[in-house]
């Protein structure tokens, strides 16, 4: 079995509708993908009305968290939609994605960078707006040659000249309320050190304690030194370990199905979750 555990679609920043990103999955020769698009679940019907015969959909979403000043991705699975704390979490972050993203734009033109606000809106489209659409404007515009490069100290990385804080949520809370809605959680590429600060292992260890299941192992953003230190850590803690593409289209070069996780591990999480189901296809309908 073939299984990403981390993706991307329109409905936040990735590139590929919902629809056409599990037709690429299949294409791509997955078995497993799970959709998990930034703070938001408003792409999974979309994906399981498409979803091809063969492939399996894990329905999840990546919370946006903060603790002691360092922002954190965590990976949320199988839990329910519907529940009504996580829900309200979730719609906190989204409603504070426009002032938020409005600000930065304004941070950028500051700076005499000539973006404007239909711009990033029209990349945006109807996706969940954020930091990667002004990325991508600045690309448009020449400022920075991809968006990797848009996410330094002189642009939008973490306490850069044009960042502004959103909601967040603390991650002992997020994993708290994850798991009354019956899913399983995973922090997304920990130690991602090209990205900005990094929890130190200390904090990992209190997520773990706090009933954390799991840490993204495989990555692009992790290089085999720094897979080998979470193996060992993941040992130590207890928690599981997972690989995946975080697939966001041609927004990034990553590629669907570029990490894998161990069918075992899967299974594993299948196992703990208690508010949704794997869904697998029935074959939805061509392209």
């Amino acid at each position: 079995m073939r299984i990403d555990l981390h993706t991307h679609s329109t409905a936040s920043d990735g590139t590929d509708s919902p629809a056409e990103l599990v037709r690429n999955a299949a294409a791509a020769g997955l078995d497993v993908v799970a959709l998990t698009d930034h703070d938001t679940t408003r792409g999974h019907a979309e994906a399981i009305a498409a979803l091809p015969e063969g492939l399996t959909l894990v329905a999840g979403a990546e919370l946006s968290c903060r603790v002691d000043g360092i922002g954190l991705h965590m990976l949320a699975y199988l839990f329910d939609p519907a529940e009504p704390a996580l829900l309200a979490e979730r719609e906190l972050v989204r409603d504070d994605r426009v002032p938020r993203a409005r600000a930065m734009v304004g941070k950028l033109q500051e700076l005499g960078v000539p973006v404007t606000w239909e711009q990033v809106a029209r990349i945006a489209g109807d996706g969940s707006l954020g930091r990667p659409h002004i990325a991508e404007a600045l690309v448009e515009l020449g400022v920075v040659p991809d968006v990797s490069g848009a996410f330094t100290p002189e642009w939008l990385a973490d306490g850069g000249r044009a960042y502004v804080e959103k909601h967040e949520l603390d991650p002992v809370d997020a994993i708290r309320l994850v798991k009354a809605a019956g899913g399983v959680t995973v922090f997304a590429h920990p130690l991602a050190v090209k990205r900005g600060q990094v929890l130190p292992e200390a904090s990992i260890a209190r997520l773990a304690e706090a009933g954390l299941d799991g840490i993204e192992v495989d990555h692009m953003d992790h290089d085999e030194a720094t897979r080998a230190r979470l193996r060992g850590l993941a040992k130590e803690l207890g928690l599981l370990t997972t690989g995946s593409s975080d697939y966001h289209g041609s927004r990034k070069t990553c590629r669907l199905g570029e990490y894998t996780t161990d069918p075992e591990i899967y299974g594993e999480i299948t196992r703990r979750a208690a508010g949704a189901f794997p869904v697998p296809g029935a074959g939805g309908p061509a392209a």
